[in-house]
Formats: structure tokens, C-alpha cells, sequence
């Protein structure tokens, strides 16, 4: 069957030995028909070998859909050389009569056995309703949805949320029951006085909350900006961004790492690793194993309770400044960054998004209270800094660039070991788990 595919199985490490077993019977002669003689059974046992490798197929083969037609007698005939075309083809072979043949449009992605039985209607929760859905013919979910009530917000919205929903409310009150959620409650609040508008990677470097109940914290105290200037931030409520020229310096620049040899690096060079590989995938039909923990001598050294120590309470869930912050003369965490205009600290950025103030006459969606095309000089002059950034620390990458373009990218940079030690600190900068920085990613943890 050409359409087949492999059935995958997993390598494991084992100490076994190889027997060859022998059964051997010999039956006895029977004297009395009545009486039955059990036979005589020998076993013999010899050991060939030891193993130290085995494969294991803990998956289900899937099924294959072959190619064939069923005849008016019952009889299968293959019609694989009706439809597998293995060379360039006449128009002949395209009009030829064949039997219908329609493979089916999925084929299963799991491979561990699942009962399908029916079941009864699930029992849900009292107050639960059954989402909306359109459609008639529409599949429906595999489990409800967890929904965190979270308010969204387009740009073009007339009003703009003054309170949280009844369920955020009571949502959060039924989590908060330590003196610690009140306390971190009570910070929020603050920040929120302080700068209405914030990104939730912001939020996490000034507080020190998990993850799972900032989910319910925000929309508790903030609703969510979808589209615009402010997209994927959360603005407190009562606070209209697009009325306050002010506003201006909470707005949303998104940010990513150029790559390109004109840039000075290939994409195997580029300065800060992607987060997600390709080389980390598997096939859907592979069963995952558990990755055993190494112990290493430093952690022989230390004690084995010494690496795994917590982290105090006060920072276990806290991020790195890097995560919002762009700094001179630092590379950032991830490929691509969500940065509010005030947390560019730099003199250079900021003289470009205060270019109109005082003057902010209207508020569109694309550029906000700024000047047209503002968010693409910031990207501009922030990708030169960090072509400069890897020119100072790598200089064989750019051993081959004219240097009639490096004069007019050459910015004033302050050199020396602090630089080296920052770009260090950043490439060990290991964020926590939640701590995407997509706002795909955020907008469906609060659908």
C-alpha cells in the first residue's frame, strides 16, 4: 500500500536476559479407555544473552482506507493502477470510467485506545448554559468552556465598561480567601491608580501572583482592548484610552527581531533563540515518554535539596523587567515583543513619540494619538540598535557588509563590559510558565 504509514515506537534502556524456551511433551500409552493419562510436559531453558535496548509500540497501527471496489459477486479488486498516477499522463486517463472512490477526509491522530462509548449528558454546574453555536450541522465542543469573564473591547466601541461583570465578581471572591490574594489584590489596584493601562507580562514583573489566579484578577479590576492602539492590554475600568491624549504613551508597539542576511545575520545566527522549534515536534502517532531527571554533580555537590530550593514568596512567580522593558544596549528576551511606548527607555524613542505633543488632534487605529507611521520609525531605529548590539559582540557576522552602510546606521552606543554583562544576564533569562508574550496566546486563555 503506498499510502501507508509506519506504526512508531518508543527506545528504552532495560536489563533483560534472552531465553530460548523448549516445551517438550511425551505422551504416554493409554491402557484403560476410561481413565485419561495426562501427558508428561518438560520444559528446558537457556539463556542466550543479555538485552540492553528495547523497543516498545505502545500505539495502536491506525487503520488505512485501501483503494479497492467491491464487485456485484462480493468480489475485492485493487484499484490502485486506475489511480495512482506514477508518470506524466495523457487527458485519456483522466476521462477514464472508474468505480466511485472517496477516501475518507480524516484519519484518527491518537494512538492510545480510547472507549467510546455513549454516555450520558454530562451534569454541569448549577447556573450553566450550553454556549451559542450556529449552524445546524456543526460538531459541537469537546468540554464547555472555562470562561474567566473577562469584558473585551473593540476600538470602535462607543462605551467602554465601568465595572466587571457579576461572575468576575464572584469569581474572585470565592478564589481570594488568604490574606495573600488580598494583599496582591490591594497591588494591583495600585498599579492600576498609577498607570491605567498595563500588558499582562507587566503585571506579572511588578507583582508576584500565579499565573491561574491573574486570570481571574484582571478581569476582576480591568477589561480587555482587542483591537487598536491598546490591543492585548488591559485598561482599567472607567478609563477611555481614546479620549485621553495622554493615553499616548500606553500604547502598543509590536516588535520582532529582523533576520535576513541584509541585516547581518542569517537566520542561524539570529541573537535570540525562537521559543518553539520545529525540532521539539513529534508525529502525532508516537507515544511520549517521560524524560527521567539527571542528577548532576553540582547537584551531588550542593546536596540535592540545595538546586531545588522555592524562591521566597514574594517573587516564586515574578518576571524579569526584560519582559516589558527595552533597554540601551540590550537584547530582548523573545523574538517578538509587545512594549508600551513609556516602557521604551530610551532618550531616542521617546523624542520620536514626543514629537506631537500638546498638538494630538485625533485618535485612529492604527497609530493612536501619534504621528503617522511613528511605529515603524520605533521599529526602524530599535533594529538598529540591536544590529549594533551584535556587532559589538559578534564582529564575524558582519565581516562581509560594505562598510559605505555602516556609516550611516552607526548610533551613539556606550561600549565596554557592562554591555556584555547585560546581553549575558538576557540570554539566561528563563521566563516562567504562562509567560507567552502573543496575544493570541492571552485572548483565548480569557474566551
Amino acid at each position: 500500500d503506498p499510502y501507508c504509514h509506519p506504526v512508531c515506537a518508543n527506545r528504552f534502556p532495560t536489563s533483560t536476559m534472552l531465553l530460548k524456551v523448549k516445551r517438550r511433551t511425551k505422551k504416554k500409552k493409554q491402557l484403560d479407555t476410561e481413565e485419561q493419562i495426562q501427558p508428561e510436559v518438560r520444559f528446558e531453558m537457556e539463556i542466550l544473552g543479555t538485552v540492553t535496548t528495547i523497543y516498545k509500540f505502545q500505539g495502536m497501527s491506525d487503520f488505512q482506507y485501501l483503494a479497492m471496489h467491491s464487485g456485484p459477486d462480493g468480489k475485492q479488486t485493487s484499484m490502485y493502477d486506475k489511480v495512482l498516477m506514477l508518470k506524466p499522463e495523457k487527458e485519456e486517463f483522466f476521462n477514464r470510467e472508474l468505480p466511485l472512490y472517496i477516501p475518507p477526509p480524516i484519519f484518527s491522530r491518537l494512538d492510545t485506545p480510547v472507549d467510546y462509548f455513549y454516555r450520558p449528558d454530562i451534569q454541569h454546574r448549577e447556573g450553566y448554559n450550553n454556549p451559542q453555536v450556529s449552524g445546524e450541522n456543526l460538531i459541537g465542543l469537546s468540554r464547555a468552556r472555562r470562561p474567566h469573564n473577562a469584558i473585551f473591547v473593540n476600538f470602535d466601541d462607543e462605551e467602554i465598561p465601568t465595572k466587571p461583570l457579576d461572575a468576575a465578581v464572584q469569581t474572585w471572591k470565592k478564589v481570594c480567601t488568604n490574606p495573600v490574594d488580598k494583599k496582591v489584590e490591594e497591588e494591583l489596584r495600585k498599579l492600576f491608580e498609577v498607570r491605567p493601562v498595563w500588558s499582562r507580562n507587566a503585571v506579572k514583573a511588578n507583582i508576584s501572583v500565579h499565573p491561574d489566579k491573574l486570570k481571574l484578577l484582571l478581569p476582576y479590576l480591568a477589561y480587555y482592548m482587542l483591537t487598536g492602539p491598546w490591543r492585548s492590554l488591559w485598561v482599567r475600568f472607567g478609563y477611555d484610552p481614546r479620549k485621553h491624549p495622554e493615553a499616548k504613551i500606553y500604547q502598543v508597539l509590536d516588535f520582532r527581531i529582523r533576520c535576513g542576511m541584509k541585516y547581518g545575520y542569517a537566520p542561524n545566527d539570529m541573537p535570540v533563540k525562537a521559543k518553539r522549534s520545529t525540532y521539539n515536534y513529534s508525529l502525532p502517532i508516537t507515544v511520549k515518554k517521560q524524560v527521567s531527571h539527571t542528577v548532576s554533580v553540582h547537584d551531588l555537590k550542593q546536596g540535592l535539596g540545595a538546586s531545588g530550593a522555592k524562591k521566597p514568596a514574594s517573587s516564586r512567580y515574578k518576571l524579569k523587567e526584560s519582559i516589558y522593558i527595552f533597554r540601551e544596549g540590550a537584547l530582548p528576551p523573545y523574538r517578538q515583543m509587545f512594549y508600551q511606548l513609556c516602557d521604551l527607555n530610551v532618550e531616542s524613542l521617546q523624542k520620536i513619540i514626543r514629537r506631537n505633543d500638546g498638538t494630538e488632534s485625533e485618535c485612529t487605529e492604527r497609530d493612536g494619538w501619534c504621528l503617522p507611521k511613528t511605529s515603524d520609525e520605533l521599529r526602524d531605529t530599535m533594529s538598529l540598535m540591536i544590529k549594533q548590539i551584535i556587532r559589538s559582540t559578534r564582529p564575524a557576522l558582519f565581516s562581509n557588509t560594505t562598510s559605505s552602510a555602516d556609516g550611516k546606521e552607526q548610533l551613539a552606543y556606550e561600549s565596554g563590559e557592562d554591555e556584555d554583562d547585560e546581553e549575558e544576564e538576557e540570554e539566561d533569562f528563563k521566563p516562567s510558565d504562562g509567560s507567552e508574550n502573543e496575544m493570541e496566546t492571552e485572548i483565548l486563555d480569557y474566551v
